[in-house]
């Protein structure tokens, strides 16, 4: 673990969901170089994080392709926590979106299971109020945050996190509706303008998704709790370019409740995902994206 000059460090312009290193409080920063920080998290999580990218980066038994959709770890080092604490030990990964000028973003947490083996009945309440009040056991999946590039209007929708928390199943259909669509804001219909530019294609979402579907179908080294998928793509270069210059992009990230496989496959991550696709798979599908009711009607975030 080593020293690093916190001078240039600040909170993510683009950060959608997590502990937020903004007004005072502890959270990821990044150094505008492509280097984001994570100060390690309470108890055992943050060393089980660390020791998760650390083992991971160098495991071999994970083919190269799946490595890509990891964030590079670039090892531990102690800087100034967001929260003036004092200096603390932060796990140094690749920003992810470095390089993006205005990227639409979403957080999804996998799994209709957010709980793991040998934890505290206080604690595994706490998991399964969470899980069955919001779509994590209807779908699979949760949506923890996002924000959204609204051409019409040149400008971000973020709606607040407890407002997404707090979303049902058709309000997450939606918002995966909205997340692809050049008019976004809270209360306009969807046009899924960038659908197959973004969700298709040989390099789009959709196809991303399936590799890596592929592999959980077999991977047994890691059982993953509370973990995402991070899709973003450059809202920049959609409208102007099409979907390849748009970048869209999955990452998996959120490893502190990562553990041994045991040999065993990770059905509740695998579920979850195979969930998430399937939604993904009826946009694309859809044959008129700009058939939307009242019904779909979207919570104001504002």
């Amino acid at each position: 673990m080593i020293m690093y000059s916190s001078k240039k460090l600040k909170a993510p312009e683009h950060q959608v969901a997590g502990h937020s290193a903004k007004e005072g409080r502890l959270g990821p920063l990044v150094d505008g170089e492509g280097r984001f920080f994570k100060p390690f998290q309470r108890d055992f999580r943050g060393k089980n994080e660390d020791t998760f990218y650390e083992f991971f980066s160098s495991n071999k038994n994970a083919p190269n392709h799946i490595h890509g959709y990891f964030p590079s770890y670039q090892g531990t080092q102690v800087v100034e926590a967001s929260n003036g604490s004092g200096k603390l030990p932060h796990i140094v990964l690749e920003d992810v979106v470095t390089g993006y000028l205005k990227p639409s973003i979403m957080d999804i947490k996998i799994g209709s299971r957010t709980w793991y083996p040998n934890i505290s009945q206080e604690y595994f309440k706490k998991c399964m109020g969470k899980d069955r009040g919001t779509t994590s056991v209807s779908l699979g999946f949760r949506i923890s945050g996002f924000k959204i590039f609204d051409h019409e209007e040149s400008s971000y929708w973020m709606p607040d996190k407890k407002v997404v928390h707090g979303y049902n199943v058709d309000e997450a259909r939606l918002a995966l509706r909205k997340f692809v669509s050049s008019n976004s804001l809270a209360d306009s219909i969807p046009d899924c303008a960038f659908a197959s530019e973004i969700y298709g294609g040989p390099n789009g979402i959709l196809a991303q998704l399936l590799e890596l579907k592929a592999w959980f179908e077999t991977q047994t080294l890691y059982h993953l709790y509370s973990s995402s998928v991070l899709m973003f793509y450059e809202n920049e270069s959609v409208l102007m370019k099409g979907g390849d210059d748009a970048r869209a992009r999955v990452k998996l990230i959120d490893f502190a409740h990562s553990f041994d496989g045991s040999g065993v496959i990770d059905h509740n991550f695998l579920g979850g995902l195979c969930s998430f696709i399937k939604l993904i798979q009826d946009i694309l599908e859809s044959s008129d994206n700009n058939n939307e009711t009242n019904i779909f009607q979207f919570k104001n975030g504002h």
